[in-house]
């Protein structure tokens, strides 16, 4: 008896990368192939790939270098963010590239937890932070149709998935200022808990606010990037807030929604960010007092305009005490 041909998926990054590998796992099935879950064992291995930090696309050439030096007769698919680069060719040699647009949004996914569906609503981003390479590598911002969205959404809960995560790089900005009247649609379908991530301050409409608080189905818990509590930072970042806005935004959510708690995602070490601005950052913190943060030591990512623009003078040492000093106050808080 012949035995099926393999496959071993290794997912780096974040939620959306999540989400897209449940699909290129679907297509692998679809193909005939088996999952493995030692690539040793693999005849074939993918790499969803993450670009954000210098030391997750590291850990993708490691990879791609240990398998090649294991069997070369094993074939390495990349795909993910790296796929979308220019620099990506230069493992052409080595590799197939697949660019995640050929997985198609209508293969249903193959969900990896029994409870939750992760359903992306858009991907590709128009926002360019300075410091961020996802506009280049994913492309710009894309929605997908209401209807495929809300018919993902039905299958997922007549298959007794209790919660939604809705995601997108800016989930908020979905369909050009529709996202509140999705996510009513989506709430009113009921499933036990809805969540959506990622979004961002200045597409966070009084609608949106007005929609979370009218249906206790959705997510109590707002993921609401900071990146930096100083303005000076957030300019150079290409932020499209100040702290004051910030502030003003979380405690407008705050009236609305009372028993609302945020999580975050800050930038430590960004070029520039001076004693005085670290300070700020700490500042707003603790006037939020967010449940948990997301905390990223600043590396500048080639192509961005951070990288292009600033010089990188924030010591390494510096960077791994701030972040120190974030965890410590928002991760690991005295119960």
């Amino acid at each position: 008896m012949k035995l099926k041909r393999s496959f071993y998926i290794k997912t780096f990054g974040c939620v959306q990368n999540r989400a897209d590998s449940e699909r290129v796992k679907a297509f692998y099935w679809s193909q005939g192939l088996a999952e493995v879950k030692d690539w040793k064992k693999a005849d074939l291995v993918v790499i969803n790939s993450c670009v954000v930090r210098e030391s997750a696309e590291n850990r993708v050439y490691g990879l791609i270098d240990n398998i090649k030096k294991f069997d070369k007769k094993i074939k390495i698919v990349l795909t993910g963010c790296l796929a979308g680069l220019e620099r990506a060719k230069i493992l052409v040699d080595k590799v197939e590239i697949m660019p995640i647009g050929k997985i198609s949004y209508k293969i249903k996914p193959l969900r990896e937890d029994g409870e939750t569906a992760l359903i992306p609503i858009s991907f590709g981003c128009d926002n360019f932070c300075s410091y961020c390479i996802v506009p280049y590598a994913r492309g710009r911002e894309k929605s997908r149709k209401e209807t495929e969205i809300l018919k993902e959404v039905d299958e997922a809960l007549s298959n007794n998935f209790k919660n939604i995560i809705l995601i997108g790089q800016n989930v908020n900005s979905y369909g050009k200022g529709g996202f509140a009247k999705l996510l009513t649609k989506v709430a009113e379908r009921g499933a036990e808990k809805i969540s959506f991530v990622s979004s961002n301050p200045w597409d966070f409409s009084d609608e949106l606010i007005e929609v979370i608080a009218c249906n206790k189905n959705i997510d109590r818990l707002i993921h609401l990037p900071l990146q930096s509590g100083d303005n000076e930072i957030l300019k150079k970042m290409n932020r499209k807030y100040s702290a004051k806005q910030y502030l003003v935004l979380v405690k407008k959510i705050r009236e609305k929604i009372p028993e609302v708690e945020f999580s975050t995602d800050i930038l430590v070490g960004f070029p520039g960010e001076d004693k005085k601005a670290f300070a700020n950052t700490v500042g707003l913190c603790k006037k939020v007092g967010f449940k948990l943060a997301y905390l990223n030591k600043y590396s500048p990512r080639a192509g961005t305009v951070s990288a292009k623009l600033y010089q990188d003078n924030v010591p390494s040492e510096e960077k791994k005490r701030r972040w120190r000093v974030l965890d410590k106050l928002i991760n690991k808080k005295l119960s």
